[in-house]
């Protein structure tokens, strides 16, 4: 059967159709569903698909937020020399025929990218007949990315020297429901939500979704200290851990919970956080402005790292490298940061001066325009 052919008028008509690739980790997944979300604001009429693998979790995010999925085979880039990286390029030829069939099957004008083992087949797949997008989030720029690029209409990156040629520096796409957030105006509902003191100054501890076993260990045994000193913790260790923490009658409580569904309402009752410094975990804490503890997980290229360090520059941060965490460096941090409202005030600030809660709203105007040319 043969595919029919939108001209320029069928987009201006029936509305652009915007392909995100984005899949894997929700740190691609959540910039990728915040432009989408932002390219409806714009233009109601928009249809925006999500390209997504079995292995990532887009199969859970993705439907939930009301967006089609539409499902590809996994490019996996191998950093060794191993049996998969011989695979290699059947994997990405098959990944492309069948990248490319979905393209035309849905009318796609545009296929934007947020690097991952999602995007590289969608630019692949793309280059030559559709005109591509490309958003790099971390400091360290991907392999998937780098490829997008050499191809892309507009490249655009969440900070400076990300690697990308002639990249517009943009920040990184977030929620709405992050952007907009009032965290004086959520506080005593977030504070009831959680069960946690309507008034104690409060630390939420958080390792992404699946947790981190080094900031657990770490924190929890800190326990009977916060709540001598008056804090309140909120922490959400994976629901793959178990946390056994001393609670003291009285005290302001320790809130060990599995996962955060409600990250607003947590980002309201906090008064600071300890996490990693995924390039998504970033964005949120510093356009939300709370005073952060990063401790960059030690895997990669060292992005998480570099991810952070423009809050870490402002004043708005603090940093702990990994193989340095322990409860005496946390005890020597935390126990003075978060019983001096003075200099949490001025860490919020500092963190809230380089966030970039336009992003969302830059990179759909940046993709329609590509669009409409």
């Amino acid at each position: 059967m043969a595919i029919p052919v939108r001209t320029k008028e069928d987009v201006i008509n029936q509305g652009p159709c915007v392909v995100v690739a984005g899949g894997g980790t929700a740190g691609h997944i959540e910039p990728a569903l915040a432009l989408a979300d932002a390219v409806r604001r714009a233009r109601p009429d928009a249809r925006v698909v999500a390209l997504g693998t079995p292995r990532g979790l887009e199969g859970k995010i993705v439907p939930a937020r009301g967006y089609q999925l539409e499902m590809i085979p996994p490019v996996p880039m191998p950093r060794k020399p191993t049996m998969d990286l011989l695979k290699l390029p059947l994997n990405v030829r098959r990944a492309i025929k069948q990248t490319r069939a979905v393209l035309d099957r849905v009318g796609a004008d545009v296929v934007v990218g947020f690097g991952g083992y999602v995007s590289l087949p969608a630019y692949l797949a793309a280059r030559g007949r559709l005109p591509i997008v490309v958003h790099e989030a971390n400091a360290r720029t991907g392999m998937a990315n780098k490829v997008g690029a050499r191809y892309a209409a507009r490249v655009a990156a969440a900070v400076p020297d990300s690697g990308l040629p002639n990249a517009e520096v943009i920040g990184i796409p977030l929620r709405q429901s992050i952007t907009d957030l009032d965290r004086q105006a959520l506080r005593d509902e977030a504070r009831r939500f959680f069960r946690l003191h309507p008034h104690a100054p409060t630390l939420l501890v958080f390792g992404g979704s699946q947790g981190a076993a080094s900031i657990n260990n770490a924190v929890a045994p800190l326990a009977s200290e916060f709540a001598r000193a008056g804090i309140g913790v909120l922490h959400a260790h994976g629901a793959k851990n178990t946390l056994a923490v001393q609670q003291i009658p009285g005290a302001p409580p320790y809130v060990p919970v599995p996962y955060l569904e409600r990250m607003d309402l947590a980002y309201a009752a906090a008064d600071a956080v300890l996490c990693r410094s995924g390039a998504m975990t970033v964005a949120e804490v510093s356009a939300v402005g709370l005073p952060a503890v990063y401790v960059p997980l030690p895997i990669g290229n060292g992005e998480q790292a570099f991810n952070c360090r423009p809050q870490v520059t402002a004043g708005g941060a603090i940093m702990i490298p990994d193989n340095e965490l322990s409860p005496d460096k946390l005890r020597e941090v935390l126990l003075p940061l978060l019983t001096n409202p003075r200099r949490l005030s001025a860490m919020g600030t500092a963190a809230q001066s380089t966030g970039h809660g336009s992003a969302a709203d830059v990179l759909a105007k940046m993709v329609l325009d590509v669009v409409r040319k």
